[in-house]
């Protein structure tokens, strides 16, 4: 990305879209890790003094729409005004920070639609011909791919949708599938044709073969120039009627797919945005539009644009997307950058479980700044999912959101509040340095968090918490506030300017909490409050305010309120074909050897990580237990309790790298938590040898 993520001499103007969501459904966590992520690096850029707008809306047209809306005997427009209503307050109460929150039942839409369209036909990239669909009996009407289910082609997996494999990721269309039937009644649809208008996605293989690598990350390139192996197929851009969206010009009964309006929500929001920006001023809105939006060399030069999209849609937005705007004259996003999926207890999330746990029903048990916090400590630039471990969860909230970072405020406001004036005043000599530490980090923790590194920017907060706690308890102001006023004010004075830069780095993360310590120290002078630049400064001779709430522990009954107000009251009954069940095979004999073999899907749901071990300790009560911490890079650091006691002396462990289980649940043993499990092989005792990577392996790296 460009620039430094220091203060700008020259402001970088930025244009950030996330995926939008779908008007038929609730919002749950799983959707919310997209919205914060792109949430969290909107406001860390407007931190750093830039320019940054974060746009969204509602993904409104489609089939399903439809259907929902007829079983309620509704119009399509009541139901996406009310799903508007409904993901906007979600959002705003999970302090998501849109620049503008639109819907693509739009006018604006609409008319861009027409737009692309004539760009398409005029330039000749369209085709026309017949096209075999599925289509039910029952319900009289094509099948789009959501509305069809049955197994998948490639891996056989059942009750898959029509363009997708959840369980092996394969693409395909809805005439693949095999077994398919109706997801709305169940009937098993026979073929029916119709024409269709397809995109010729072909006219620009050579285009997205040269524009991928600059434009999203080395390893989703890499995956999609696999379709470049042969001709890029006709994209099928047309729905038959019934459909709630826009339709075609010059046609009678046909539609755009979604997925062509959808994308497009992102260029309409923005004009949307600009307008309500600048509403005496349209040609200002319309110039600010072009800017971000027209293939404009000069402006594209002064301006970017990100898209934050979860794994499962690359395809739509790097090959698709971008020959759309290439055909109407409009520039590429800067950069597609792409996230994992979430996970709950290191499994897909499930209805039957509690465990796909919706926005509203966390919000009612829980403040969203512990999800924020935690999703934020897990999160790299990567691709890799990121697990929600409700244990892990609570652990990490208490342990380091209220017990490290909260206590320094905590501890050092009451005592600066109740026992003395309230007056901060200078810092001790120790805490100078201390000071000087935590303001050179400064640039460290913008450089995670500008490459979406929130867990590494995390870990570097995290570390300087401890400094400061390590600090306040060595010096135990408490016991020198009667012998000596002077010094303990100094410590005081201390601890908080260092809880104070330590808030200013999770503002992007946590603002309402950030916004609170504002209040504490006075610092209100503005709308927009503290700037990254201020966590380089240390108040002194500075009066506070009293200490009010900023954080207290997660309740582990309150957790476990919500995971069962998640489940469902009555087994869910899956939709069942009405066609022929398949032929099971019998079950094949295997020998002895064999009945330990597992499926490769049982092995990946095993993170296995390269770790640095960076302390060990003896653990004098036990035998064969050492202490170890470990960095696992983007992960964070974590405490193993291995017994390898009898194999290794801690000296020769510290700096060594090895391999350990990353994902595995942590355990409460009676001399701490592990939060891992160290991989070693042998038969035991002294007999036992810890693996470690070749030359070239790095920590947080994952073992495949």
């Amino acid at each position: 990305m460009k620039n430094s993520p220091e203060i700008p001499s020259t402001k970088r103007r930025i244009l950030a879209t996330a995926a939008l969501p779908y008007a038929n459904g609730s919002i749950h966590v799983g959707h919310l890790v997209e919205y914060l992520q792109a949430d969290f690096w909107t406001r860390f850029q407007r931190l750093m003094g830039h320019e940054a707008h974060y746009i969204c809306a509602d993904d409104t047209h489609g089939t399903p729409i439809t259907i929902a809306a007829m079983k309620r005997n509704i119009a399509p427009e009541a139901l996406i005004a009310e799903k508007w209503q409904e993901h906007f307050a979600d959002f705003s109460d999970f302090q998501i920070q849109f620049s503008h929150f639109s819907s693509t039942n739009s006018e604006e839409n609409r008319a861009l639609c027409e737009e692309f369209y004539s760009h398409m036909k005029a330039k000749g990239h369209l085709n026309q011909k017949m096209v075999e669909q599925l289509y039910c009996t029952h319900d009289k009407m094509f099948l789009p791919d959501r509305l069809v289910k049955g197994t998948c082609p490639k891996c056989g997996s059942k009750d898959q949708y029509g363009d997708s494999c959840d369980k092996c990721g394969a693409t395909y269309g809805p005439t693949e599938l095999k077994e398919p039937y109706c997801s709305t009644c169940g009937t098993a649809p026979i073929m029916n044709s119709s024409e269709h208008i397809l995109f010729k996605l072909n006219d620009f293989k050579d285009y997205l073969r040269e524009w991928l690598p600059g434009h999203t990350s080395k390893e989703m390139a890499n995956k999609m120039t696999e379709w470049f192996n042969e001709d890029l197929r006709d994209w099928d851009i047309s729905r038959d009627a019934p459909y709630f969206g826009f339709k075609i010009p010059g046609t009678d009964n046909k539609y755009f797919y979604v997925w062509v309006d959808a994308p497009m929500g992102y260029i309409s929001s923005s004009l949307q945005f600009f307008k309500k920006q600048n509403p005496q001023d349209p040609k200002l809105a319309e110039q600010k539009f072009r800017e971000f939006w027209k293939e404009d060399e000069a402006a594209k030069a002064n301006t970017e644009v990100y898209h934050f999209i979860g794994k499962d849609i690359v395809y739509f937005h790097t090959l698709f997307w971008p020959a759309l705007l290439k055909t109407a004259g409009f520039r590429s996003p800067t950069q597609v950058l792409v996230h994992g999926m979430l996970t709950v207890e290191g499994e897909k999330m499930s209805k039957s479980k509690g465990t796909q746990i919706q926005a509203r029903t966390y919000l009612k048990h829980l403040d969203p700044t512990y999800l924020r916090y935690y999703y934020a400590s897990k999160m790299s630039g990567g691709v890799d999912d990121l697990d929600l471990n409700l244990e892990d969860f609570v652990n990490r909230v208490n342990s380091d959101l209220v017990g490290k970072i909260t206590n320094l405020a905590s501890r050092g406001a009451q005592m600066l509040s109740k026992k003395m004036d309230g007056i901060m005043s200078t810092p001790d000599s120790e805490g100078e340095k201390l000071l000087r530490q935590a303001h050179a980090k400064a640039d460290v923790i913008a450089a995670a968090f500008d490459a979406r590194e929130f867990a590494r920017g995390l870990n570097e907060i995290r570390a300087l918490a401890d400094e400061a706690n390590r600090y306040f308890d060595e010096k135990a102001p408490w016991k020198t506030l009667g012998a000596d006023p002077t010094a303990t004010k100094q410590v005081l004075t201390t601890t908080l300017n260092l809880f104070r830069s330590l808030a200013i780095y999770l503002k992007p993360i946590l603002p309402e909490y950030t916004k609170n310590v504002e209040k504490l120290f006075g610092d209100t002078k503005s709308a927009q409050g503290y700037l990254w630049a201020d966590a380089k400064q240390t108040l002194t001779n500075h009066k506070i305010k009293d200490y009010e709430h900023l954080a207290s522990r997660i309740d582990p009954e309150k957790v476990k309120a919500m995971s069962e107000e998640s489940k469902p009251t009555e087994a869910i009954k899956p939709v069942t074909a009405n066609a022929a069940k398949p032929t099971v095979a019998p079950p094949v004999e295997r020998n002895a050897a064999a009945t330990n073999e597992i499926e490769f899907s049982d092995f990946e749901k095993v993170d296995l990580r390269v770790a640095l071990i960076v302390e060990a300790e003896e653990i004098k009560e036990a035998d064969k237990l050492l202490r170890l911490k470990v960095n696992l890079g983007a992960l964070g650091e974590r405490q193993i309790i291995a017994g390898i006691k009898s194999a290794y002396k801690p000296e020769d462990l510290k700096g060594r790298l090895t391999i350990v289980v990353a994902n595995l649940k942590p355990r409460k043993m009676k001399f701490g938590m592990s939060e891992g499990m160290v991989i070693a092989a042998g038969e035991g005792g002294s007999n036992l040898f810890i693996l470690s990577p070749d030359s070239g392996a790095k920590a947080g790296d994952k073992v495949k």
